[in-house]
């Protein structure tokens, strides 16, 4: 009886660190680092990690920036780290956050929608030992424009009815130049409840920006990272817009293809072509296959052409720079930002986006970025 009885306590005792082991284990690989965004596709699939140069790479890595191109981070730096053992913490507090941690020298590498103003540029003088800082375009994808209209599941603006939707001058749902664009739709008698950033956002400087060239007579503001329209209501980063949208009726928001979810659908938009264009990475392409890059030196900062009117273009698009010194980076920093830079720009990298719904930045660009990479010192 006694042996019996030791045998089961020793049965129950192993079966007990087993759990254990298997809750550790599986905490470990929940550990989300205060990501807060959704997980997005299964990008271990298609890269080969033994590909990746790590070059020395060690130690840690850190960034801040660009919320629109989060999920895309997420995916480089999980196989990045998995390769080469360095842990990289990616903030996502926003394109403005991202700038002005590079310039007051607290991070290595930022990330940006917007390109470096001149000022901007002199503030990274001071940091980037004897250079500057550059913008380098890795991340190409269409500006969504997320709705939450329960009984619909399809809807087409144009510029200026988004613009008036934005600016406060349409404030319902059955507006009549809303139903002009959605015959047969069945639109609500409902309040229109938009959502913009409340944090100073690349996304929202290229939507503005969009609405600038597109709708100039409805849309009368300067632009910038900063909302400047009155009205609306806000939230912080992509992803805080993103959840508004999906829990509140009658709500609508712009933010990356890749945050929109179960509870939202996608705007199609009237640009004057044949059809009304959907998001979609192909649609990007199009469109950003048709910028200029119009930065000088190392700097390949681009011109996009939101007047597109192309079959199949999606204009409301954005790029996202990795902003890094051409120069001066300090030589520890430069082992870790090098390799992962270079491994983001290589086809391994790129190949990822479009499961992520970002669009991939086309080959004559990338082909400069990878240059231009291999040359930072």
């Amino acid at each position: 009886m006694m042996l019996q009885r030791k045998n089961r306590l020793r049965a129950i005792s192993l079966g007990a660190i087993a759990v254990s082991g298997a809750l550790a284990l599986t905490a470990c690989g929940s550990d989300d680092n205060g990501s807060g965004s959704k997980a997005s596709g299964n990008p271990s699939t298609s890269t080969n990690a033994s590909s990746i140069k790590c070059d020395g790479a060690k130690g840690q890595l850190l960034s801040d920036g660009s919320s629109a191109q989060k999920n895309a981070i997420d995916a480089w730096v999980k196989q990045f780290s998995q390769a080469c053992g360095v842990q990289i913490n990616y903030k996502a507090g926003g394109s403005g956050a991202g700038v002005t941690s590079f310039t007051q020298g607290q991070i290595p590498w930022a990330g940006s929608d917007s390109a470096l103003k001149p000022e901007e540029v002199a503030a990274s003088k001071k940091v980037c030992n004897g250079g500057q800082g550059i913008d380098l375009p890795m991340v190409g994808g269409p500006i969504a424009l997320g709705f939450n209209i329960n009984g619909v599941d399809k809807l087409t603006l144009d510029a200026s009815t988004i613009a008036k939707i934005f600016d406060g001058k349409i404030t319902d749902w059955n507006d009549p130049a809303i139903a002009k664009l959605n015959k047969g739709v069945k639109l609500p008698d409902l309040k229109i409840q938009a959502f913009h950033r409340s944090d100073d956002s690349g996304t929202t400087d290229n939507f503005t920006k969009y609405l600038k060239a597109t709708a100039p007579s409805d849309w009368k503001y300067s632009g910038g990272k900063t909302w400047q329209a009155k009205g609306g209501q806000s939230a912080a980063q992509s992803s805080g817009v993103a959840q508004q949208v999906k829990q509140t009726n009658g709500a609508i928001g712009y933010f990356e293809l890749s945050y929109v979810s179960d509870g939202m659908k996608a705007v199609s938009i009237d640009t004057g072509a044949s059809a009304p264009v959907a998001p979609s990475t192909d649609a990007a392409t199009k469109a950003i296959s048709d910028a200029k890059v119009i930065g000088t030196g190392k700097d390949l900062s681009l011109k996009l052409n939101y007047n597109t009117k192309a079959d199949g273009a999606y204009p409301m698009v954005l790029v996202t720079y990795e902003i890094t010194c051409d120069k001066g980076t300090k030589s520890d920093q430069l082992a870790n930002v090098k390799p992962f830079l270079n491994y983001i720009a290589s086809e391994d990298g790129q190949k990822i986006l479009p499961s992520l719904s970002y669009a991939p930045i086309p080959d004559e660009i990338i082909a400069k970025v990878r240059t231009t990479i291999n040359g930072l010192s």
